[in-house]
């Protein structure tokens, strides 16, 4: 029995899998259970962030596997220390919550928000507001808030308490708050809702917006974060700082972590037995989210990051199929003029190359340290198949 069988015969079908089964990896390569190689343009959904098997991120897994898997949230352990030491050091922010994943990074963030209004201003202020094609998780409260209406059945009651407004649209922004809103929740550029950015005139009045009424700011930044639009946060580019960051995917480097970040105004809103993760801090995960800190907070690492998604850009923006590209740094939308970007996806499949679609569009979201070789490998295919 091949693994796929052997798959699709125990495990549920949640999603809808393409035909490959992935053995191993090494760098931008995949390798199936036949041997047949493929470039990935896809890194786990952006969660290979160092690719497949870096080898400081295996080395420091590894080293710390061998000392200590895991301790409960009863002690302390020295890698969650250090690495919410480092990381608390370079985004400026007060302190933070470790859990699994970005559903589970962002539950906090929601408990934090809600809470802190509860703590200020009482019962009745917990409405919080997020955009329409956003993508916030599969548990029922980031679901809840996730603003594609499609997803919204089957899982009744919902969680109540959420809104949603079109991204990029301050007026109705402005509408939607009232004396009930704790906070707005966004991502800087959507990315299951279509690679779409927030443009920077509606992310300053919406900060504005926000400080004025002492509305919490939500940025999640689950898929944008840990150096993939060439910044460490996306945020940067708009100068701003939310109360409340949230990441995963890249920061783990293919290990499940999901991480809260808190600034000084929400520092100390969750108190003991307020939130709970019995995986949160895990050592062996933490290791190895130092070693991808590690490189993707330097400058210079960011600075080819954006190069790269230049590159890609200069590439494929003359190809007649191509329309426009979306993102930024290594997040990027194709859209097609004829083509359907899942048939795109199956052929390059076939070609030897990973790539994803989010919406209607392409969608590459290459390993941050994909060398020029590869890229040239995976862009000729995907030029080919496009042509």
């Amino acid at each position: 029995m091949s693994i796929i069988e052997k798959h699709d015969k125990h495990i549920m079908k949640t999603y809808g899998r393409l035909p490959l089964a992935v053995e191993r990896g090494n760098g931008v390569n995949a390798t199936d259970e036949d041997g047949k190689k493929y470039i990935d343009f896809g890194s786990g959904v952006g969660t290979n962030s160092l690719g497949f098997c870096d080898s400081d991120w295996v080395e420091a897994v590894c080293k710390q596997a061998q000392t200590l898997q895991h301790n409960s949230n009863y002690y302390y352990n020295k890698p969650g220390a250090d690495f919410a030491e480092k990381l608390c050091g370079i985004t400026g922010y007060t302190n933070l919550f470790f859990g699994n994943s970005g559903a589970e990074a962002n539950e906090c963030a929601i408990k934090t928000a809600r809470k802190y209004s509860f703590d200020k201003y009482g019962k009745g202020r917990h409405t919080i507001i997020t955009l329409l094609n956003s993508f916030h998780g599969r548990t029922l409260a980031a679901l809840s808030a996730t603003g594609q209406p499609e997803m919204h059945n089957y899982f009744f009651p919902f969680v109540e308490g959420f809104v949603h407004v079109p991204a990029n649209n301050i007026e109705e922004l402005k509408a939607k708050i009232d004396d009930s809103v704790c906070a707005v929740m966004f991502e800087y550029v959507q990315g299951e809702g279509g690679v779409v950015e927030l443009e920077k005139s509606f992310v300053d009045e919406l900060f504005a917006l926000c400080a004025e009424r002492d509305i919490l700011t939500i940025a999640d930044e689950v898929q944008t974060g840990a150096g993939r639009t060439g910044k460490l946060l996306a945020g940067e580019h708009f100068n701003k700082k939310a109360d409340l960051t949230t990441l995963a995917k890249g920061i783990g480097g293919g290990l499940p972590l999901g991480i809260c970040l808190a600034g000084e105004k929400c520092a100390n809103v969750l108190t003991a037995g307020t939130h709970g993760s019995t995986y949160g801090g895990n050592p062996v995960v933490l290791a190895g989210a130092a070693a991808v800190l590690d490189k993707v907070s330097k400058p210079e690492f960011l600075a080819e990051v954006t190069k790269k998604g230049e590159y890609i850009r200069t590439k494929l923006q003359g190809l007649d199929e191509v329309v426009s590209i979306s993102g930024k740094g290594l997040m990027l939308g194709i859209t097609l003029k004829n083509k359907k970007a899942v048939d795109v996806m199956k052929a390059a499949l076939e070609a030897g190359l990973l790539v994803l679609t989010a919406k209607e569009k392409l969608r590459l979201l290459p390993p941050l340290t994909v060398d020029y070789e590869s890229l040239d490998k995976g862009l000729n295919i995907l030029k080919e198949i496009l042509q």
